[in-house]
């Protein structure tokens, strides 16, 4: 699907779904994937896999005409925001829940810098390179702390090191001046139109159908692959995984792992299977596999 295909007035239902679940993300889509008739995944998985772009326009008229409709549901009695609480620090470490919240904030709160954490580090960058090193260690104290460490790794040694030291120096600041600056940084985004969002339609619905259920997956795939096989064919070949590996013989996998950096392994195994683990041990030799273990016990248990 072409950006000039999603026209803002002429999108049909499942096509608003298929944009307000890339919105939301992998875990909310897989989870919601899980109540839908096959009919409906069939339809939402079409479109998604079709979008590669989603303008700020289209993005705005999908998610006002959500919470319009829901604020239209009056029979429903509830605090969206205290529900969104619980279920967040429900769900989320305390640091993972309170990053949540610095972003969002609330109704009654104006969040300074929250549209930044949704646009890309090479705009955002492009926007704050050249500030002050104490306006830029204001702009990433407000950000996600992944965000931050992304634009960060950007600067110079040198600029690197005097904004983090700003950053430990930052204290009560006065909150008209972040909100000034906040404004401005809003009139910038709007000269350079980092309001769209971009996105890769294929490798998302990939990483979706990876969590999803198999019957779902196949649903999914075969409804694709009916209308268009050589899309479907590009989806399986992103949804590659690591347990994939599996099905190699010991040679080939052998010259994989000589390939493989020591810590991605390390952290690979964390999460992986038992027959994935002893396909690894029993693949490398007895000192090799005698450090990586020692080293796995160093790094402590997967947060």
């Amino acid at each position: 699907m072409a950006t000039g295909d999603l026209n803002p007035d002429k999108l049909n239902g499942p096509q608003k779904a298929a944009i307000f679940l890339l919105a939301m993300g992998e875990e909310y889509t897989m989870k919601f994937f899980r109540g839908l008739d096959e009919s409906i995944i069939k339809k939402i998985g079409k479109y998604m896999s079709e979008i590669n772009y989603i303008s700020a326009e289209v993005s705005k008229k999908v998610m006002d005409e959500f919470l319009y409709n829901f604020d239209s549901s009056t029979n429903l009695v509830l605090s969206g925001e205290d529900f969104l609480k619980q279920v967040v620090n429900k769900t989320l470490d305390k640091d993972a829940a309170r990053e949540v919240f610095q972003v969002i904030g609330s109704r009654s709160t104006k969040v300074p810098f929250s549209d930044l954490a949704y646009i890309s580090t090479e705009n955002l960058m492009s926007i704050i390179h050249g500030e002050h090193p104490q306006t830029i260690a204001l702009v990433l104290s407000y950000l996600p702390s992944e965000k931050a460490a992304e634009i960060i790794a950007l600067f110079s040694e040198e600029l690197m090191t005097d904004i983090s030291y700003r950053l430990l120096q930052i204290g009560q600041v006065d909150q008209a001046i972040v909100f000034e600056l906040d404004e401005i940084i809003r009139k910038d985004l709007t000269k350079i139109g980092t309001a769209s969002r971009k996105f890769d339609g294929i490798e998302k619905l990939a990483d979706i159908l990876n969590e999803v259920d198999g019957k779902t997956e196949e649903i999914v795939l075969s409804h694709i692959e009916n209308e268009d096989s050589e899309l479907a064919a590009m989806i399986r070949q992103k949804m590659f995984v690591f347990e994939d590996l599996l099905q190699l013989d010991n040679k080939n996998f052998r010259d994989i792992l000589q390939n493989v950096d020591n810590q991605m392994l390390i952290k690979a195994l964390r999460t992986a299977t038992e027959d994935m683990k002893e396909k690894i041990f029993g693949n490398l030799s007895e000192r090799a596999a005698e450090m990586l273990r020692e080293d796995m016990e160093v790094m402590g248990p997967i947060k």
